[in-house]
């Protein structure tokens, strides 16, 4: 499906702050890294602190059927909280990454890179989830995951369905044109953005795309829409709602932007 001819209203996304989106595509229920915790200092490994600073808009109750949640990495707070961990184990599926799988246990599915899984719809057919590359740093991954980790992103594509991307966090647009490569042109894009940085790791350097970085990812993508998300609530976020709009207005695709229903 061409980013020209799709409706523009072909599925509503729910943003609740943070990487968090819940959706409805061929049927079933999407949720991605879940983060309902409240505002506050969040520790991680390394001597790290992540700082919370407004709470998400909406709780874990009321988000309908959940049939499968995806999870770019469950090392980082900012992806999987305490409430995000408790909701994994009401809902039936989980996929993330191999390692991951293994420390979550339970109905978690481990996804390598353009690893799919075939999930059955209510009404009959499927919906393919395909795992992506996703680099959560700057540089090549041998150098990038044994400080931040491994981190996976999505692919969610159907008979008559449109084609899905879910970033994760991820900062390599060198990813992003193999994704583009394979599966181009995309209706929707949930972009990680916000340009995430900490002075102690990669010389200050992104972690995840900065705003100029998502347009350019768009553009790759051939995507008729972008939801970003994972650029607001938390104090690592350098670049929000103003640089991703001036970004892709700069770019020419300011009319490709879906903020999501907050409500």
């Amino acid at each position: 499906m061409s980013p020209s001819g799709a409706a523009t209203d072909s599925f509503p996304v729910r943003v609740f702050g943070g990487p968090t989106a819940r959706f409805d595509y061929g049927g079933l229920g999407f949720l991605t890294d879940p983060t309902f915790d409240s505002p506050g200092d969040y520790p991680v490994p390394g001597g790290l602190v992540l700082s919370k600073i407004a709470p998400s808009d909406g709780g874990p109750t009321g988000l309908g059927r959940l049939d499968v949640v995806l999870l770019s990495h469950d090392q980082h707070p900012d992806n999987l909280d305490h409430a995000g961990r408790a909701l994994l184990a009401g809902v039936p599926l989980t996929l993330t990454t191999p390692d991951g799988s293994r420390r979550l246990g339970g109905m978690a599915r481990g996804l390598a890179d353009w690893e799919s899984v075939e999930l059955q719809r209510p009404g009959g057919g499927t919906v393919v989830v395909t795992g992506v590359p996703a680099i959560h740093g700057p540089g090549p991954r041998e150098q990038v995951e044994p400080v931040t980790g491994h981190v996976v992103g999505f692919v969610l594509t159907g008979d008559n369905l449109p084609t899905v991307y879910v970033s994760g966090d991820n900062a390599s647009l060198q990813a992003v044109s193999e994704i583009a490569d394979r599966f181009a042109p995309v209706d929707t894009a949930l972009l990680f953005a916000g340009a995430p940085r900490f002075p102690a790791l990669f010389d200050d350097q992104c972690l995840a795309l900065d705003s100029a970085q998502a347009a350019e990812a768009a553009e790759m993508l051939g995507a008729r829409r972008v939801v970003p998300v994972h650029y607001d609530s938390w104090a690592h976020f350098t670049e929000g709602r103003d640089a991703l709009l001036a970004a892709f207005t700069a770019a020419g695709l300011a009319g490709r932007l879906d903020w999501g229903r907050r409500d």
